[in-house]
């Protein structure tokens, strides 16, 4: 869990403010900057088909106010509002923000908020790595109508199709395939025994068979690591060598 980051995103209609949480957000080391908006209706198509965890979220904007826009978010994604008033705090509590921060505000203010939403991500983090633990042997999954039940030692790899993840298997020449984004299930599966190394694939670690250069093989396939992915794979490798 320590080298887990937040994923995060930043919308104020003051060039300013925006800014200013950006360079914040840049010294913070567990935020991870995926990008900013001038108004939330910038932001709405972007955020819904590729949600962040955490919104840095300025309050009174034209056309859609932070208010409102928060109540369109993907359910996982959680917000700490930015405003220079004061009275909107009770709404922001009402639409369960992390924190709410009061224009001015200084990196120590920024820093405190951002704490809150880190140990609120670890305990959500460990809960769910703690349920994983017990039932890391299987998962179901809807296809065709049926729910089926996938036993994880069983999976080589998830390729991710815009909507749609194929799911392929030991011993199966076809895959199965399930309406799921990739994303959401890599949050479900046990850290220790998947990691995603394209914006289009997670792989099985224990069914590599061939690391080679920035290319895995599994049972034939060659599916290679993205430079977006390759720090962390490259730790598993050393960890992982005699």
């Amino acid at each position: 869990m320590s080298n887990f980051k937040i994923t995060c995103s930043i919308i104020d209609d003051e060039p300013m403010a925006l800014n200013l949480v950006e360079s914040y957000v840049e010294k913070t080391p567990f935020l991870d900057l995926k990008n900013k908006f001038s108004s939330a209706i910038e932001a709405m198509e972007v955020l819904k088909n590729n949600p962040v965890d955490l919104l840095f979220l300025d309050i009174q904007m034209p056309d859609l106010t932070g208010i409102e826009f928060s109540k369109m978010l993907p359910k996982e994604t959680r917000v700490i509002f930015t405003t220079a008033f004061d009275h909107y705090a009770l709404e922001g509590f009402k639409v369960e923000a992390i924190d709410y921060l009061l224009k001015p505000f200084d990196y120590a203010e920024f820093l405190a908020a951002a704490n809150k939403a880190n140990t609120w991500f670890q305990l959500v983090k460990g809960k769910r790595e703690s349920i994983l633990s017990k039932e890391k042997e299987f998962l179901f999954v809807k296809s065709e109508y049926k729910q089926l039940r996938v036993k994880l030692a069983d999976v080589l790899y998830f390729e991710g199709l815009k909507d749609y993840i194929k799911i392929w298997l030991k011993d199966n020449p076809k895959p199965i395939l399930t309406l799921m984004s990739l994303k959401s299930l890599e949050e479900e599966l046990p850290e220790s025994q998947f990691m995603r190394v394209h914006r289009s694939f997670i792989v099985s670690l224990h069914n590599i068979d061939v690391i080679e250069r920035s290319q895995i093989i599994i049972n034939q396939q060659r599916i290679t690591v993205s430079e977006q992915y390759k720090s962390k794979f490259l730790e598993f490798i050393n960890n992982n060598s005699l």
